[in-house]
């Protein structure tokens, strides 16, 4: 996330640095301190704080030594690799699948929807926006808990003959992070729809091509850096929750944040939490870079997308 808000940040100076006569120069600085700012107060110096904090080895009671003690330790137990190989599975199997839900939402919104209804498309995709994470989550279990709504309708139907805990497990999980991330993936499909020209779906379809061929030909290309933009956003998204995985999955969500909440508030272990958080950062990253050398896709391509 740092390195696409630092890809924007030169792609909009560099562009107003051509367009803008020198004596201006001053007032595009000062139009992008703020964000400047915000950058580099909010975002890189805590995460050089926290990398400083995670080479603390404690050897005793307020003695420390620089080491990369606290980052063998996530290297050594077997169950923080398994938990941070299981989010990255699970973050890109719900990055799948919210391509599959909302490339066709998006292709309505773009190509097919009128312009009039577009924006009460778009506010439905915004709902769950309105409300906070936690108010999210606790909706799903008031919903989905063994004497929630659905439970109760399914009782009072005849369907079911006793209540049913539908909540801690991984396809509730999947689903309320799904509803979560949805609209990130929207966006971005949406502006690159949007300015796909209709003549050449037409052409296709002109030279003999079924609705298959043409969406794996046409739209599907011509789509990639939307899709890589939106890809990259979910899959962040995801594998950084807490809230949702904790709350929907219980005791059995074992989501690899969980693991770094635990070292911050529960061990009173800063050093190994601020590692933990490293090794996801870095992780999540080296993961986006191997999406986009595979996709054949650069950073700075699926900003432009966004």
């Amino acid at each position: 996330m740092v390195g696409v808000a630092l890809q924007m940040f030169r792609r909009v100076g560099h562009k107003l640095k051509l367009k803008m006569p020198n004596a201006s120069r001053l007032t595009l600085f000062f139009f992008l301190l703020p964000f400047a700012l915000w950058i580099g107060l909010l975002v890189v110096l805590p995460h050089i704080d926290m990398f400083i904090l995670s080479m603390q080895e404690k050897i005793a009671p307020r003695v420390y030594e620089v080491g990369f003690g606290n980052y063998w330790e996530f290297l050594s137990e077997p169950v923080y690799r398994n938990t941070l190989l299981r989010t990255a599975v699970m973050s890109i199997f719900v990055t799948f699948l919210t391509l599959l839900i909302g490339f066709p939402i998006a292709y309505y919104i773009a190509k097919i929807a009128r312009r009039k209804t577009r924006a009460a498309l778009f506010l439905l995709c915004l709902a769950p926006l309105w409300v906070s994470d936690i108010v999210r989550a606790f909706g799903w279990q008031l919903l989905l808990r063994e004497t929630g709504v659905l439970s109760s309708f399914l009782v009072w139907s005849g369907i079911a003959e006793q209540n049913i805990e539908f909540l801690y497990n991984d396809a509730i999980v999947i689903i309320g992070l799904i509803y979560s991330v949805v609209l990130f993936m929207i966006v971005p499909l949406v502006s690159v729809l949007d300015g796909m020209d209709d003549a050449m779906i037409e052409a296709g379809y002109n030279l003999g091509g079924n609705g298959f061929t043409v969406l794996r030909k046409i739209i599907i290309p011509y789509t990639a850096p939307g899709i890589v933009a939106g890809g990259i956003l979910v899959f962040m998204l995801t594998a950084g929750s807490y809230l949702t995985p904790v709350i929907l999955g219980g005791k059995n969500s074992t989501w690899f944040t969980e693991q770094i909440y635990n070292q911050f508030i529960t061990r009173f272990n800063w050093e190994s939490g601020a590692a933990f958080g490293f090794v996801l950062l870095i992780f999540t990253s080296v993961t986006v870079w191997a999406g986009l050398r595979l996709t054949g896709q650069t950073l700075s391509g699926t900003v432009a997308a966004r």
